[in-house]
């Protein structure tokens, strides 16, 4: 019986490894299925994610990138008593495009000339403040754009309001033509 016993036992011994075998191998599979399954779900959200992203960055964008062509420094006397004062101006102008920008490059010194007469009508006291800044700019933007063929509107006089306030009001924009002059900025602005 016990040569039966050790031939019966042997036999198991195999039938058993093989189980082994077969359920390590099935969970093998399973881990590499697993493994790749998750990678290409993952590899899909992240293609997801970044198609995504782009899509807004897209739509947010301006079809057309304005164009900034900066004008040399201009110095001016400034109009008041004694003819002491002077500003240094700094003026970026804001484009349409580079059509624009070559048009009023064409123009350039009917442009500066214009500036510089405007900005010398002006005393020290009205350039200080930030109102006196940007009436100066909306002054500027109507004489680049005269050249041009546009017109940009006068600052209308609205009631005074308080004491010191001048009662300017912002200019509208004219809704017939866009402009292609879009902003006048100022890169310096130094009175001494």
């Amino acid at each position: 019986m016990s040569t039966n016993a050790a031939a019966a036992e042997s036999a198991k011994k195999p039938a058993k490894s093989k189980k082994l075998i077969i359920i390590a191998a099935v969970v093998v599979l399973l881990l590499v299925v697993g493994g790749g399954g998750a990678a290409w779900f993952l590899s899909q959200r992240h293609a997801g994610d970044e198609e995504g992203e782009a899509a807004p960055a897209k739509s947010s964008a301006p079809a057309v990138a304005p164009t900034f062509l900066p004008m040399d420094t201009l110095v001016v006397n400034l109009a008041d008593n004694g003819g002491e004062r002077f500003a240094q101006l700094g003026i970026t102008l804001e484009l349409a495009d580079t059509k624009t920008s070559d048009l009023v490059k064409q123009h350039m010194p009917t442009i500066r000339s214009s500036i510089i007469m405007l900005a010398s009508q002006r005393t020290s006291d009205e350039l200080l403040t930030r109102e006196g800044k940007e009436k100066l700019a909306t002054d500027i933007h109507r004489e680049v754009s005269r050249p041009l063929g546009f017109e940009v509107p006068v600052a209308k006089k609205r009631p005074a309001t308080q004491e010191g306030d001048e009662g300017d009001e912002p200019p509208r924009p004219r809704k017939a033509a866009a402009n292609p002059v879009l902003r006048v900025l100022f890169s310096g602005f130094i009175i001494q």
